[in-house]
């Protein structure tokens, strides 16, 4: 597993970096600046063989040509999708990719529902999940569907427990705010929310995440829990039958009532 350190962007977005030990070539994954890349390169004196992307929202893909223009060898890995520009490799479900440099290699999932084409890249035991899982939530829906978003996240959460999730923005404390909407009496959140305060306090990031944390106080992940199904039910005013339904009234009560 390469090294991953966080590069701050924008208010809250993780550009994320995965290095060798050791080495000078490296990756990023959804570069949406591409200042705040190129001044932590060349501080470091490292050269950008490879970025990854994850789906076309702006402030995934702001900087990728400025980045090829700046290290015009490094290949960009990215769905198939005509709205992302200067992709050099495209890739999509079950794909192998070698980065130069890196002696991992990743495996791509197509994970829509944020976007119809979100993909995500899958190591030994990391997951680069871009905007659809987030720590203690998810991502909206934008031009994907809440079937596909509720069908990705079943997916990522059988992944083993001790994957690390490399989502893309600092939503924690905002996000399990909603959980604790959803289960109030969780132990488990309680104890979750106290380690992030203390975290961010320490200016420390909460991600990545791993399996195992979200799936004890992800409610996104939990629809086949008593008590959130209970309270899907309550927010929307009707029974519900399968985890979609669920999901679905979940992230529209998220939606509506606490974003």
């Amino acid at each position: 597993m390469p090294v991953v350190s966080p590069i701050p962007a924008f208010d809250d977005n993780y550009i994320w970096l995965l290095r060798d030990p050791g080495g000078h070539q490296v990756a990023v994954v959804d570069p949406g600046d591409e200042e705040p890349v190129i001044a932590e390169l060349e501080a470091q004196g490292l050269e950008l063989s490879a970025i990854l992307i994850t789906h076309h929202h702006f402030d995934h893909i702001g900087g990728v040509e400025s980045l090829r223009a700046a290290f015009p060898d490094a290949r960009v890995f990215g769905p198939r999708d005509r709205r992302i520009r200067a992709l050099t490799d495209l890739v999509g479900e079950g794909d192998q990719i070698r980065i130069p440099g890196l002696a991992e290699r990743f495996r791509v999932l197509e994970v829509p529902g944020h976007t119809s084409t979100h993909i995500a890249y899958l190591g030994e035991d990391a997951l680069f999940c871009g905007d659809t899982l987030f720590t203690a939530g998810c991502g909206r829906v934008f031009d994907g569907t809440f079937d596909q978003l509720a069908a990705s996240l079943e997916r990522i959460a059988g992944l083993p427990g001790e994957t690390l999730c490399y989502c893309a923005h600092e939503y924690t404390l905002a996000n399990l705010g909603f959980a604790e909407w959803v289960e109030p009496r969780s132990t488990a959140l309680a104890q979750r929310k106290r380690a992030a305060i203390a975290l961010r306090s320490a200016g420390t990031p909460t991600v990545p995440s791993r399996i195992e944390d979200e799936l004890a106080t992800n409610p996104f992940l939990r629809t086949g829990v008593a008590d959130v199904k209970a309270a899907a039910e309550a927010a929307c005013g009707r029974s519900l039958t399968t985890g979609a339904e669920i999901f679905t009234a979940l992230r529209r009560w998220k939606d509506e009532k606490y974003d």
